[in-house]
C-alpha cells in the first residue's frame, strides 16, 4: 500500500451492500413511486445509486418482512418484454404514511453517503 492507493480508494470506493433495515426503507421509497418487482429493485439501485448494492437474499428477506406486516402486497403480472409473469409489489393503501416516513430514512441516508469523496478534498494528495 502507498498513499496513492488511499487516494484511489476514496476517488472510487467499492459499493456498500445494504442491510435489511436499509433495504426495507429503499424498497418503500421505490414503491412509493410505483409498483415494482425484485430484479427491477436491484437494477434500479445499481443504476440510480452506484454507491450501493443489494443482494437477492437481503432483498427478499426485506420483502418477506414487509409482506408479513401487511405493508406491501404482492400480485402477479405479465411484464412487457419479459417471458414469464413477475411478482409485483405495491404499498398497501393503509401504510402509505408510514412508508413515506421510512422512505425518508433511505433518502437521508443515501444522500449523506456520496459515491466518492469530493475531488477538491483529494486534490492535495495527487
Amino acid at each position: 500500500m502507498n498513499f496513492e492507493d488511499i487516494y484511489c480508494f476514496f476517488r472510487n470506493p467499492p459499493p456498500l451492500y445494504l442491510n435489511q433495515e436499509l433495504a426495507v426503507c429503499y424498497i418503500l421509497d421505490i414503491l412509493l413511486q410505483g409498483d415494482s418487482y425484485g430484479t427491477e429493485l436491484i437494477a434500479r439501485l445499481e443504476h440510480e445509486s452506484s454507491t450501493y448494492r443489494l443482494s437477492d437474499t437481503v432483498l427478499y428477506s426485506a420483502i418477506k418482512f414487509l409482506e408479513a406486516n401487511g405493508t406491501i402486497v404482492g400480485y402477479w403480472k405479465k411484464v412487457e418484454g419479459r417471458g414469464r409473469p413477475r411478482r409485483m409489489y405495491q404499498i398497501d393503501s393503509e401504510w402509505v404514511g408510514k412508508a413515506k416516513e421510512l422512505a425518508y430514512f433511505w433518502e437521508r441516508y443515501s444522500g449523506a453517503h456520496p459515491k466518492s469523496v469530493d475531488e477538491r478534498a483529494l486534490s492535495t494528495g495527487s
